[in-house]
């Protein structure tokens, strides 16, 4: 196809496709689904390789969430029958994080519910990860504590976090619908705080709430705008007692078509398998690795991920491997860019800024509406007022119908961090 060999070539030269182009990737057919695969693969292995990157969850505080985002089995009002508690100790938080590390996990990501840290809390997690690093050498770890004020991401830089995450999530156009008690600004303004403090940003999105493709294409395009570092691409999990129990419009083949136009639009950054995957790939999950670098090991916030090892033998049979400790995830020209201190990378300076390790930015809507506090690879749920949904495709032997609610198909996490239970690495 003209357009494959198109979309490989941009993506060579790290040059952004156009609107259309990341459209059409979404509209191909299930016939055309291996070579979007293939063409999209070849991209990844440009830029990193056959290497996977293992990152492990810990959920340093869950449940009871003042706000009120619709996706998030975590949200005020959620009826969710999930674990809930309140702060881990640094030293329970270390223990979990080891678990993680064993199994092979390159960076621990520290998740809090809630719209945001306090100055206390900044200085809670900091003794944290403290903790961690001084078990674990050489680990990352990334923060994930919902909107920070103004100076809390230069303190989590100074106390030893190597990243921050905060989710786009969805399109600014269709954010209201999603979350009332905050909106899109506010989050497209964490994430340039953590830019500007020096912190490698995280920032991804959760598809399958009933968006459009444009409005999956907007939002892949506000964040290459953003130009974070990595980008995690969430799968909805509808959880039983959400405003998204129902919304099961997700395939296989549309998933991955998902994470194709990522790539294409994202070429160089680390894209990362979030929450959802073993609920909507199944038994596709293998493929989805020549689509992205960079996986979560074992379970989520609120849900259970199939076990470590099941992971850790999908990389090895599908002819990857896992990174190492001591090998830099991203392309030398965005690595050296961090190092640096290019901490603004466009953000801070609003749409338009130029990218940092970037050959091109992206034209994409100014900043505008958004998101919950503890969006990191796994909450999930969705707004008051469904998105506009396209018509679904007839589901395929084991999908449930829209409509439908399948609690069957989510494990709500009953072990790990926070439990006596030991962790699912």
């Amino acid at each position: 196809m003209d357009l494959l060999n198109t979309l490989v070539d941009k993506g060579l030269r790290r040059e952004l496709p156009t609107r259309e182009e990341a459209l059409a990737v979404l509209a191909t057919s299930d016939d055309e689904l291996l070579d979007v695969v293939a063409a999209a693969g070849k991209v990844r292995r440009q830029w990193f390789g056959r290497r996977v990157k293992l990152n492990y969850l810990v959920n340093l505080k869950s449940g009871l969430c003042p706000e009120d985002c619709s996706y998030c089995s975590q949200r005020l009002g959620s009826k969710a029958e999930i674990l809930k508690y309140t702060w881990l100790k640094p030293d329970e938080a270390s223990q979990a994080a080891a678990a993680g590390v064993a199994g092979g996990a390159k960076r621990v990501c520290l998740v809090a519910s809630g719209r945001g840290p306090t100055d206390r809390d900044v200085e809670r997690v900091g003794k944290t990860i403290a903790a961690i690093k001084e078990q674990n050498e050489g680990v990352e770890v990334c923060a994930c504590l919902g909107l920070l004020s103004d100076g809390q991401a230069e303190r989590l830089r100074e106390a030893g976090a190597d990243a921050y995450n905060h989710n786009l999530n969805t399109s600014e156009a269709t954010y209201g619908a999603i979350t009332k008690t905050h909106t899109y600004a506010d989050r497209v303004d964490t994430v340039q705080k953590a830019h500007a403090a020096g912190l490698s940003a995280c920032s991804g999105l959760i598809a399958g709430m009933g968006e459009s493709d444009e409005d999956l294409v907007d939002v892949v395009y506000s964040l290459r705008e953003l130009d974070p570092d990595s980008v995690p691409v969430n799968f909805l999990i509808p959880f039983e007692g959400t405003p998204l129990a129902k919304e099961w419009n997700l395939t296989p083949q549309r998933a991955l078509r998902i994470l194709a136009m990522v790539r294409f639009v994202c070429p160089d950054v680390e894209v990362r398998l979030a929450g959802g995957r073993e609920v909507h790939l199944r038994s596709m999950q293998p493929l989805a690795l020549h689509l992205v670098n960079s996986i979560f090991l074992g379970d989520y916030l609120t849900s259970e991920g199939q076990a470590g090892q099941a992971d850790l033998d999908m990389i090895a049979d599908a002819g990857f491997e896992v990174e190492g400790a001591g090998t830099s995830t991203l392309p030398a020209h965005r690595s050296d860019a961090l190092a640096g201190g290019c901490g603004s990378h466009g953000g801070g300076a609003g749409a338009g800024a130029s990218v940092c390790g970037s050959a091109s930015s992206a034209s994409s809507a100014d900043a505008g509406a958004a998101g919950c506090g503890s969006a990191c690879g796994g909450c999930s749920g969705h707004g008051e007022e469904p998105v506009a949904a396209s018509v679904p495709a007839p589901a395929p032997s084991g999908q449930a119908e829209a409509g439908e609610v399948r609690s069957d198909l989510v494990a709500v996490r009953r072990r790990g961090a926070g439990t006596e239970l030991a962790p699912n690495a």
